[in-house]
């Protein structure tokens, strides 16, 4: 399985579309046992979860995210948990150990680039 989290630095991003890039983790039997870092490639209207579908991802992981993109996540067969905060890090490992739940919050306001008010 490949956990995508949309990251800044080592922590999980507020916004997934506005991330420096996102941390790819590969598990294998709830351990990780490699991770890559992929630069966020633009914030283009539907190209992210198709980006991260060509990037073998079964999961994204990100503080907040649009309804489209969550819908077009869905279609995708990408799994979407929401609203994760902290290093990226111990939230993947919260997520293997059943621990981590998305909150099905959803973006709607992008007055301010790189900020998300639910």
């Amino acid at each position: 399985m490949n956990v995508a989290v949309a990251s800044d630095g080592k922590f999980v991003s507020g916004h997934f579309g506005h991330c420096e890039g996102f941390t790819i983790y590969d598990v294998e039997n709830v351990e990780v046992k490699n991770k890559v870092f992929v630069p966020n490639p633009g914030h283009k209207p539907g190209y992210l979860p198709v980006f991260l579908k060509e990037q073998k991802a079964d999961v994204i992981i990100a503080g907040g995210m649009g309804e489209t993109a969550q819908d077009l996540f869905n279609k995708n067969g990408i799994e979407v948990v929401v609203g994760a905060q902290g290093n990226a890090d111990d939230v993947v490992k919260l997520y293997i150990a059943g621990g981590l739940k998305s909150t099905g919050s959803v973006c709607t306001e992008h007055s301010h680039e790189g900020h998300c008010n639910d």
